[in-house]
């Protein structure tokens, strides 16, 4: 059964609220930088990817629009889907990838664009 009480939690280097979940056996981060203009996407969702350390953790980001210099940075390091909401904003899913998300470099949060 899903648990979508969001619970608030302190992410250490975010500037926008993040929320925890569960849906099922999945632990969800959740955050919303679609009011926010650069680089504070690409800071908070390299903040959220520290949380993402096996496969039964996902965070989810809700953004303007598709963060293409964050998704170059990390896509070789996270499986990512991504959907456009209702509203014109995009929700993107960052899931655990074996063997390269423990790789991924989350303390470069400069933005190409």
């Amino acid at each position: 059964m899903s648990d979508f009480t969001k619970e608030q939690i302190e992410v250490p280097g975010a500037t926008v609220p993040f929320f925890t979940y569960k849906d099922g056996e999945t632990q969800i981060y959740e955050f919303d930088t679609s009011k926010c203009g650069p680089p504070e996407p690409m800071v908070n969702a390299m903040a959220g990817l520290k949380f993402i350390d096996d496969s039964n953790k996902r965070l989810v980001m809700i953004n303007h629009k598709k963060p293409m210099g964050l998704l170059a940075k990390v896509e070789n390091n996270y499986k990512i889907s991504d959907e456009e909401l209702p509203d014109g904003r995009v929700k993107l899913v960052f899931s655990y990838k074996d063997g390269a998300s423990e790789v991924a470099n989350l303390s470069d949060t400069h933005c190409e664009g």
